[in-house]
């Protein structure tokens, strides 16, 4: 019996993270409240583990990290155009996220995970067009 209920107690702690895990719908817009060419939301602040969801509302986009506005150690994407994309990110830190056709039209997200471990780095990385005006108000919401 006590062998089954410490069975039982170390499944739920592996399990445990798991269950809170959440996940984010960020739209790919031709035109949102922002302005044209969007994401929204354009921030989230996530947890590890959690997953974001992209979603091609409109037809031309997909996501894609900035090269440099990563976490050390996080895997660089790309989606394909006008495929919905899921990545889970378990690394701490910000991710730069733009719409490869649109980057020069300011179309970029800033995803928050746990701890903003490279705030300094990825603020550094020269951004172009629209793309750093959207940026500025992004890392103001940063934690």
């Amino acid at each position: 019996m006590i062998m089954k209920l410490a069975g039982a107690a170390l499944l739920a702690v592996f399990l445990a993270p798991a269950a809170h895990a959440e996940t984010f719908e960020v739209k790919m817009l031709n035109e949102g409240a922002a302005g044209k060419m969007v994401f929204e939301p354009a921030f989230v602040a996530a947890a590890p583990g959690d997953t974001i969801t992209f979603l091609p509302t409109d037809k031309g986009h997909n996501a894609a990290t900035i090269k440099g506005m990563i976490p050390e150690g996080a895997k660089k994407f790309k989606s394909k155009l006008n495929k919905e994309f899921s990545v889970t990110l378990t690394e701490e830190g910000l991710y730069g996220i733009m719409c490869t056709p649109h980057y020069g039209l300011g179309m970029v997200a800033l995803i928050q995970v746990g701890e903003a471990t490279n705030l300094e780095a990825a603020s550094a990385v020269k951004k172009r067009g629209k793309a750093k005006a959207r940026f500025e108000p992004l890392f103001a919401q940063v934690q």
